[in-house]
């Protein structure tokens, strides 16, 4: 199966504005709303793409963690359908040097990690090891990727268009609104389906229409969720996923920030603990690329330390959504919700 460019316009306007309603998308990409809903529904029926939300995991508000696991080889496929079934844990890579399996974390706080994660970690039988990075500041994260596919001008058009959830979750100056205990019923819905309608979701929760079209624009307005996008990365252009580990001076990470995001290939920056204190994670056309990433890198931040860079052999699991072998999403979904969320009166 390959993906055509029409497809690929399709993904792209999704990313930019994930719930964009088909008739508003049409008007930007010149194709009638019944046939891009077609198209997408095809999309995700094959695990080509799907959208998302998800909790930010801002420092400000939870404990990212990023976390290197060793296994026992023999017992290495055990580990990883383990971790997976984790909520918290909402992504499982396998590296290719250093550690076996890489992990990103999200819990309510660093005590929810400490005594309700780890013990889960210590009783997966055939992990022997795990090191943990805590995240100080998320600088850029996959909501952010995009194909441009599209031109300049279709992507202001779709950025007019966009809705609050598409607002930068992880801006200096984001804040972040609670929300009553009755609101966050609808968070794992869109979850499932970033582009669930408030009729839908009504339905599935036995709510009255009016209500839950009130309640989802309270919680696409709250910075709560991070919505995006996502595309099997074997159709994406961009097979190769590596991660760089930095030491950057600390008056420098906001600068170094900026420059990173001037970068396409970029999915994910955060300033760290641990042995280095910056970490970025891209997509790449091939091994080559990497040395030609580092000279970049090198020459757009003065003083930036590479320390590492590691290469992933397989996502199993992306943002809390399972994944095939190929990269396809499967369609279940395992995140966090009740484990992340405060008591509420």
């Amino acid at each position: 199966m390959e993906l055509s460019e029409e497809d690929l316009r399709l993904v792209n306007a999704l990313q930019i504005s994930p719930r964009i309603s088909w008739s508003d998308a049409g008007a930007v990409l010149g194709v009638h709303a019944t046939t891009l809903a077609a198209r997408w529904d095809r999309l995700k029926a094959t695990g080509a793409a799907w959208t998302t939300a998800h909790l930010m995991g801002d420092p400000k508000n939870m404990c990212l963690a990023m976390v290197d696991i060793d296994c026992d080889m023999d017992l290495r496929p055990d580990v990883v359908t383990a971790l997976a079934e984790l909520p918290e844990v909402i992504t499982v890579e396998e590296a290719a040097s250093n550690r076996d399996l890489t992990l990103t974390v999200i819990t309510q706080d660093l005590d929810q990690f400490s005594t309700s994660l780890l013990p889960r970690l210590k009783e997966i039988r055939g992990l022997t090891k795990y090191h943990t990075s805590l995240c100080t500041r998320i600088h850029t994260s996959g909501y952010a990727w995009r194909l441009n596919v599209l031109t300049k001008g279709e992507q202001q058009a779709l950025r007019a268009m966009a809705g609050p959830e598409s607002a930068n979750p992880s801006a200096p100056d984001a804040i972040v609104v609670p929300l009553p205990e009755s609101h966050l019923a609808l968070i794992p819905f869109l979850s499932r389906d970033g582009r669930a309608s408030a009729a839908e979701i009504a339905r599935a929760l036995g709510r009255h229409p009016a209500t839950v079209q009130r309640q989802l624009g309270r919680v696409l307005n709250s910075r709560m969720l991070s919505f995006r996008c996502e595309i099997a990365q074997k159709f994406s252009g961009y097979p190769i996923t590596v991660q760089w580990f930095a030491n950057v001076p600390a008056g420098q990470h906001e600068a170094a920030a900026t420059e990173l995001r001037s970068i396409r290939n970029v999915r994910f920056s955060a300033s760290t603990t641990g042995r280095t204190n910056f970490t970025m994670i891209m997509w790449l056309r091939s091994l080559a690329q990497v040395m030609e990433m580092e000279l970049a890198i090198q020459q757009r931040i003065p003083g930036i330390e590479l320390v590492e860079s590691v290469v992933m052999l397989n996502t199993a699991k992306r943002v809390g959504w399972m994944l095939n072998p190929d990269s396809t999403a499967t369609g279940t979904v395992v995140a966090p919700y009740g484990e992340l969320l405060p008591e509420t009166a």
